[in-house]
């Protein structure tokens, strides 16, 4: 008997309706239970992994400790289960082809015919089974990716057939996520498209076992019956997922539906004591009732799709809610930004953030940025490249080497404070071959960072192939800007400060992977707070005589 229960989450009727989310929030509330859970995806897509994808294409890439680039919904996992996840919660269609072929090369299949059926089902069932058989979960929730009737999902859609007959109805289960949608001529909810979803899936063999139905508008009884009776669920199996007001919001309407319950009692599971949520709640309260607001002006070079800086967006929920402050996010596309309008997209922000990114496009706008914040005393805090603008920035207008720039965008420059890292150089394939995952840096004492962290030893998540060039580190430090956070090992700078400032750091890591619902990222809750002095610091200088307004912040 399986000792690990098996949850797959397809979707149907249309793309983005939510699985990640519907997943991550079934698993909040059984880990609420005392479950020990995890989230697996399974991606459709040929490539191997989504590190090759421009953010256009797929949103941000998600890095794990273990340096695996990942989809974005295993950042949402990560945020809701305060827990890591790794290389084995994420799979693509490319990765199971990759591996079948290489066995086959390998002589693997003693010179059989490789087929879909089994081998890649085969795959793809292992792959499910991984996690589970490490002994390590009660329950793995996988989500597949894609709508039912792609050709790309069938695979996947079959290997969960398999599954469901191999392990049986009480360990292994379907939740099917699909849309009620309504029509306003009609002034009515229509399950037809619902229905049709579940046919399409029950003609892959896969009766599912609970419908969550996304909706604008509540679901009466009567309607869920009807689903119910044409899908052939329990009336308790329709599930209504209204549209909520935030992400965070989910886990507790799924819980007034009985979702969890729902679930458990299917897999023949004990129920117990109801999930302990009283946290989350606190979480949402503050939230809700914020008792200030500030405005931060995100500048990069994907702002125009929302996922691409998923992570920093979602940090910024979870550092205001620690300080009971709204943050309201400014998105500014850094190819706008010039010398003439610079100071009037920033003039009224509280603080900037300048985001990751590759490539020459929109640098200048962000050198720009941080040359504004530099002068201005306006809270900066640089991610990735963010970090390598201001280096950039720093070197051209502070130590006066004009053609300072980063070997990235300029391989000729005669500065360059910012060099592909050695081992990188002779790197030739692309995919999975950057630093990746987490790495040690140490923090000195008495620094933002270091008072941030309360550790001098911290590790953090990283994705890239340039570097601080350490030939002018000695410059830097004696004009103030300063290396406060050092990998032991390689003695890469991981984090710079500008001392003379209110609040100006840059770090080389990816800070906003490793924040969470239970543990909001140290560094975005300080530059919140460091946004909060800003802004009243501003609405004090206001309030006083003109003359009186000549003060200037040094540290």
């Amino acid at each position: 008997m399986a000792t690990t229960k098996y949850i797959f989450v397809t979707g149907g009727v249309s793309s983005s309706l939510g699985k990640g989310i519907i997943s991550a929030s079934l698993a909040k509330l059984l880990q609420a239970r005392g479950f020990r859970v995890t989230i697996q995806k399974m991606d459709p897509y040929i490539n191997v992994d989504p590190g090759t994808l421009n953010p256009y294409e797929h949103g941000e890439c998600y890095v794990t400790d273990d340096g695996a680039e990942t989809d974005l919904d295993l950042g949402h996992y990560e945020r809701f289960l305060n827990k890591p996840t790794s290389q084995a919660n994420n799979v693509t269609t490319g990765r199971i082809y990759l591996d079948v072929i290489t066995k086959e090369r390998e002589g693997v299949f003693l010179g059989k015919t490789v087929q879909v059926i089994p081998h890649i089902t085969d795959e793809i069932k292992r792959r499910i089974q991984m996690l589970g058989n490490t002994g390590e979960f009660d329950i793995v929730i996988t989500e597949i990716g894609g709508t039912v009737g792609d050709i790309e999902s069938l695979p996947y859609i079959e290997s969960v057939r398999q599954l469901k007959w191999e392990l049986g109805n009480t360990n292994c289960i379907v939740i099917h996520l699909t849309l009620i949608p309504y029509l306003k001529s009609a002034k009515e909810l229509k399950t037809k498209p619902t229905q049709h979803s579940v046919k399409e899936l029950l003609e892959e063999g896969v009766q599912p076992d609970i419908l969550v139905c996304r909706t604008e508008y509540h679901l009466s009884q009567e309607l869920k019956r009807k689903v119910a009776q044409f899908c052939n669920v329990t009336v308790n199996a329709v599930v209504e997922s209204i549209d909520a007001e935030s992400i965070y919001d989910v886990p507790l309407l799924m819980l007034k539906e009985n979702l969890d319950r729902t679930v458990l009692a299917k897999l023949k599971m004990r129920t117990g004591d109801e999930p302990n949520l009283d946290k989350w709640k606190e979480f949402l309260g503050r939230l809700k009732n914020p008792t200030s607001e500030i405005k931060i002006g995100l500048i990069g070079k994907y702002v125009e799709l929302t996922d691409a800086y998923k992570s920093i967006r979602e940090s910024f929920v979870h550092a205001g809610s620690v300080n009971e402050c709204h943050v309201d996010l400014i998105s500014i596309h850094s190819e706008h930004i010039n010398e003439q309008n610079v100071s009037h997209l920033l003039g009224g922000l509280d603080g900037i953030l300048v985001a990751p990114g590759f490539g020459a496009r929109g640098i200048d706008g962000k050198i720009l940025a941080i040359k504004y914040a530099r002068e201005n005393n306006l809270p900066f805090f640089g991610i990735c490249l963010g970090l390598q603008c201001a280096l950039v920035e720093f070197a051209r207008n502070v130590l006066g080497l004009k053609d300072a720039h980063t070997t990235e965008v300029n391989p000729d420059t005669a500065d360059p404070v910012v060099d592909m890292m050695e081992e990188q150089k002779k790197i030739v394939m692309k995919g999975g071959t950057m630093r990746l995952g987490s790495m040690e840096c140490n923090l000195k004492k008495n620094t933002k960072a270091f008072l941030a962290y309360h550790s001098a030893v911290i590790f953090e998540r990283h994705r890239h192939r340039y570097e601080f060039n350490n030939k002018y580190l000695s410059a830097f430090e004696e004009n103030g800007f300063s290396a406060v956070g050092i990998n032991p090992e390689s003695n890469l700078v991981e984090v710079m400060e500008l001392k003379k400032h209110p609040w100006f750091i840059g770090v080389q890591y990816h800070p906003e992977l490793k924040s969470t619902v239970d543990n909001p990222h140290p560094l975005f809750v300080k530059f919140v707070q460091a946004a909060l002095e800003e802004r009243n610091h501003r609405a004090q200088k206001q309030s006083v005589p003109m003359e009186e307004k000549d003060t200037v912040y040094v540290e």
